[in-house]
């Protein structure tokens, strides 16, 4: 194997590792509790099954647009900043599960999920700048994002006023 073939074979292993490792520990993090259940949601949220495949498909889209943008990147000063974007993303995406389902705070997690939407659009804008067939594979990760949002933000709506690990104080809907 040429050197060329071994540099893609380890940059196709790290983007890997990097999702994979991203994926798990927002999986840790993801709790579906009687908390969870318990909560009030609207009547087009997906199934639970639905979640696992989705982030499945979008980590592997993700890591293909990262080596793509890698391979095409113009300089070093390039790929340090794409690795950059990619790094602020993963730690948006692994901290908005424990706001949510550690904490209880869908409030928390939909202000986080705001920044985690920005660091989408700005990998979006930064590898279309380098690919544009590497941006339009972020592209369904931008879609996902944007429909977790309106999901969390009817969530929010729906189940508000919070309180840190409900079942200390009563819901909304069992006040009455």
């Amino acid at each position: 194997m040429d050197s060329l073939a071994a540099d893609r074979w380890t940059l196709v292993a790290v983007a890997t590792a990097s999702v994979a490792l991203v994926a798990l520990l927002g999986g840790l993090a993801t709790e579906i509790s009687d908390w969870y259940e318990g909560l009030n949601f609207p009547s087009w949220r997906p199934p639970n099954w639905l979640f696992g495949p989705a982030w499945t498909l979008i980590f592997l889209l993700t890591a293909t647009s990262g080596v793509l943008a890698w391979e095409q990147a113009p300089d070093d000063g390039a790929r340090v900043w794409l690795l950059a974007l990619f790094a602020i993303n993963a730690v948006l995406n692994i901290a908005w599960s424990p706001l949510f389902f550690k904490l209880r705070r869908p409030d928390w997690a939909l202000v986080e999920l705001v920044f985690l939407w920005l660091s989408v659009l700005s990998l979006v804008i930064a590898v279309g700048a380098i690919s544009t067939s590497a941006a339009a594979l972020l592209l369904p990760y931008l879609a996902w994002v944007s429909f977790a949002g309106c999901l969390n933000w009817r969530m929010v709506e729906l189940n508000k006023p919070f309180a840190t690990y409900w079942p200390k104080a009563k819901r909304p809907a069992e006040r009455a």
